[in-house]
């Protein structure tokens, strides 16, 4: 009887342990989607747990999210392009790993515009002004010999989905945007001129924390990145399994998922590397935008020491 009594007990106390010693963050999201699957399969399929993180996952328009990570309000954030915008405004926040080495993004157009030169003098759905989608929708139009300073209007909008309401409802004439909403728009009639990822390969989402994280709390720096890991590493492994998490915890039509995932899988990092040659092509980029003239080193940046030691954790470098 003895035992049957303090076993329960002894399980109770054992769980109550493992629920106090998780790590409790907020982590900003700007959407549910591909992009941000990387959090999502860390959540879902339990990597998160198993690092010791207790994560609440929340969607934010991309300037709240920056926002709040400067302001430590969330302790993580996936939007690494206006994480960086804000550290060379002097925010004390930087990138520490890279979850798509390229972009999954791409042109979506009305019916009549067949190409990327057609988009001179049109408008262009973005989700906010200083983002990723913003930064690349002008890296793309510009590759295409547009300016996109002067030759394009940019609007922000917030989540594809929104974006996808106004090309229907003629707001816009093209806007930027990750699967599966590309192929959704695609079987309404609308053309997908151009993936981003075709042209350019340079760190497009990631995790962001801000410098008092990286100081004081090291090792849930650490775990968050093993947890990230993992995730990208079922992602790559797992078709099926990442399909049901686009469809349960990103809300997509299982058509839409599959779609979504079959265009997108290769972008996805192993390692969670910050490739170098693509990110100086996003800081000279927001160097010119921003009037910067001073050169703008990596380091100042990104902090790639947690992201080192993870990956030599998991048995990822030597």
């Amino acid at each position: 009887m003895r035992f049957r009594v303090i076993l329960p007990f002894a399980v109770a106390v054992l769980y109550a342990a493992e629920v106090y010693a998780a790590d409790k963050v907020r982590v900003g999201v700007s959407n549910y989607n591909i992009s941000n699957l990387t959090v999502g399969v860390a959540q879902t399929r339990g990597f998160f747990k198993q690092e010791g993180i207790d994560a609440e996952i929340i969607r934010m328009n991309p300037n709240v999210a920056t926002m709040a990570l400067v302001s430590a309000d969330v302790d993580y954030s996936t939007l690494i392009g206006s994480t960086i915008v804000a550290n060379l405004k002097g925010a004390r926040v930087k990138m520490i790993a890279c979850s798509l080495d390229r972009t999954p993004l791409s042109l979506v157009s009305r019916a009549d515009i067949k190409s990327v030169k057609e988009v001179k003098g049109k408008t262009i759905g973005v989700g906010s002004y200083g983002s990723t989608p913003d930064i690349i929708a002008r890296m793309v139009v510009k590759h295409h010999g547009i300016d996109p300073e002067t030759e394009i209007k940019l609007l922000a909008l917030g989540s594809d989905a929104a974006r996808l309401t106004a090309l229907k409802e003629g707001v816009i004439d093209v806007m930027i945007v990750a699967p599966p909403v590309d192929f959704e728009a695609k079987r309404m009639g609308f053309n997908i001129i151009s993936h981003a990822g075709d042209i350019f390969r340079f760190p497009y989402n990631g995790l962001a924390t801000g410098m008092k994280k990286l100081t004081e709390r090291p090792d849930e720096v650490k775990r968050m990145l093993r947890a990230m890991l993992r995730a990208n590493n079922y992602i790559l492994k797992n078709r099926d399994g990442t399909i049901q998490v686009l469809v349960h915890w990103a809300k997509s039509k299982q058509e839409f998922a599959e779609a979504g995932y079959d265009s997108a899988v290769n972008a996805f990092s192993a390692d969670g590397s910050i490739p170098e040659e693509g990110m100086r092509v996003v800081l000279d980029g927001l160097r010119k935008s921003m009037n910067i003239t001073r050169p703008v080193p990596l380091s100042e940046v990104a902090d790639v020491a947690p992201l080192l030691e993870a990956q030599r954790e998991l048995g990822l470098r030597k």
